[in-house]
């Protein structure tokens, strides 16, 4: 769609969109979510969710006694189509009073421009690229409820600082559609980019052959503390390949980003049952798994038993039924309440959005499963655990480590075994050159055996350096080949760090 057509669209959609005069008492509420319940935050899977924030903020007598919410759910998919049902809503009814979701990138960064151009606050749980914190004009109505890919890069950059590293390996699965692990690692680039630190990128896409022991020999000779962002399954069979290179053995240290506990990220776990778990276990004591941390509430078990229920009722079996979505779009709608009780207080309404949001940001409240805190910028603060293996024997793996986000501070846990031994993990003083450092005997003088020696050192080193121009010269292309291609890898990412959530959708 060119963008002149799009702006004339925009221009239409402002027209036939006009409030409506309305029962003060009701708020309209749209929700952008997928049917389709490959999902993890499909309609079915947080709509129990929503549902049973609504029906807290009912039983509540003093929150928003009267006001009636009158609940909307559309298909968003992962693209235009969330768009689309926006319009649709708009020119059947009329404008939303609020809009929770969409979560994919792509679907909600032009739902959170008209939401913004129309004065409608927008929540939710995803949106996490980086390119959504440019809140100054066209998402200037979108809260994130859920800890951003920014504020993850915050964490890494906390703990790099903390074991004194300055070097970082990046790499990540790209398939170039909803790009999840592409978004996820700009944040952690945008960090260490700001803060000077060196880094090499690599990046492949899983719905292709994925060679294992290609992506190792890329990360060797390079920096030594690999962050990765792919499925389970491919983060296992990198780490065997690293295994067998002898990459294991404390000279590299792995890290694994598993936020949303699905199979789109890895999980961190070794064993599979197979002939190679033995060998995944060794492997896996050099992996540490990055998640978000968990501080659970007697309400929460609560929740999860409810949201559980209604979900299984639909013939949805999931290995977790509260991901991070699901909690996300639960405290959206606490947040929202919030802000709108203290909103009616002060003699204002739902319609003003502006001041909705404004009322949103900057502050503290208490979710479902402990305290949410929302920045100055519409942003949550991310809390996040360090998962490693504290015991190879029995391969058992264990929180070592938590970072919490409002003080900007990251902490290894008391009392646990730490796989490298006490203190800081200094992985780049393993790699200083190694040299003789045993004393030689004084002697007076030059015998017979140490002439010898030098003459057949002399002839030796003469070799050497004749082996070595040429296998410089038969090398050379392939070397400079090799670093053509890394500052190629290198230009790529930066211009898809730019080619951005605004510059995708601004011309779509």
């Amino acid at each position: 769609m060119s963008s002149m057509l799009l702006f004339s669209l925009m221009v239409t959609l402002v027209i036939l969109a006009k409030s409506n005069p309305m029962d003060e008492d009701t708020v309209n509420m749209l929700v952008l979510l997928p049917k389709d319940n490959s999902y993890m935050f499909s309609m079915d899977r947080v709509k129990p969710a929503i549902d049973h924030a609504l029906s807290s903020i009912q039983e509540n007598q003093t929150l928003l006694p009267g006001v009636h919410f009158n609940v909307i759910y559309n298909d968003s998919d992962c693209g235009n189509q969330a768009l689309f049902s926006l319009i649709d809503i708009a020119m059947q009814l009329q404008k939303p009073d609020v809009i929770l979701g969409p979560v994919c990138e792509y679907a909600a960064a032009s739902v959170a421009r008209l939401a913004s151009h129309w004065n409608v606050p927008m929540l939710s749980s995803g949106a996490l690229a980086v390119g959504f914190m440019q809140k100054s004009s066209e998402y200037s109505h979108l809260t994130r409820v859920s800890p951003v890919y920014s504020k993850m890069g915050e964490m890494f950059l906390a703990m790099f600082r903390y074991h004194k590293w300055t070097k970082a390996f990046l790499l990540y699965t790209d398939d170039t559609l909803q790009r999840n692990c592409f978004f996820t690692l700009e944040g952690v680039h945008l960090a260490f980019k700001e803060e000077g630190y060196a880094m090499s990128i690599h990046n492949f896409d899983e719905t292709k052959h994925v060679d294992a022991e290609e992506i190792v020999h890329a990360i060797q000779n390079k920096e030594r503390v690999v962050i990765m962002c792919a499925s389970s399954d491919t983060v296992r069979n990198i780490m065997l390949a690293a295994h067998r290179q002898g990459m294991t053995n404390g000279d590299y240290i792995f890290f694994n980003i598993e936020l949303f506990n699905s199979s789109t990220y890895g999980n961190g776990s070794w064993k599979r049952g197979d002939k190679y778990d033995l060998e995944a276990k060794q492997a896996y004591s050099s992996l540490q798994t990055v998640t978000l941390l968990r501080t659970v509430k007697p309400e929460f078990e609560k929740f999860s038993m409810e949201v559980k229920s209604s979900v299984q009722k639909l013939g949805l079996n999931d290995d977790d039924y509260v991901n991070m979505f699901v909690e996300g779009f639960h405290d959206a709608i606490i947040l929202y309440a919030l802000a709108l009780h203290e909103l009616l207080k002060n003699g204002f309404s739902q319609k003003d959005g502006e001041k909705l949001v404004q009322q949103m940001w900057n502050r503290t409240y208490e979710g479902i499963a402990g305290q949410v805190s929302i920045d100055a910028n519409g942003d949550r603060y991310g809390d996040f655990s360090v998962i490693a293996m504290t015991d190879k024997e029995t391969g058992t793996q264990e929180v070592i480590g938590d970072y919490y986000g409002i003080q900007g501070h990251f902490e290894i846990r008391p009392n646990v075994k730490l796989p490298w031994g006490p203190g800081r993990l200094l992985i780049n003083d393993r790699f200083v050159e190694h040299t003789n450092t045993t004393p030689c005997k004084s002697s007076g003088g030059l015998g017979e055996s140490a002439v010898t020696g030098i003459v057949v050192g002399a002839f030796l080193g003469t070799g050497l350096l004749m082996a070595f121009y040429f296998f410089r010269k038969k090398y050379r292309i392939t070397i400079e080949r090799r670093n053509q291609q890394d500052d190629c890898n290198l230009g790529k990412h930066r211009q898809l760090r730019e080619d951005s959530i605004r510059s995708h959708f601004s011309a779509a």
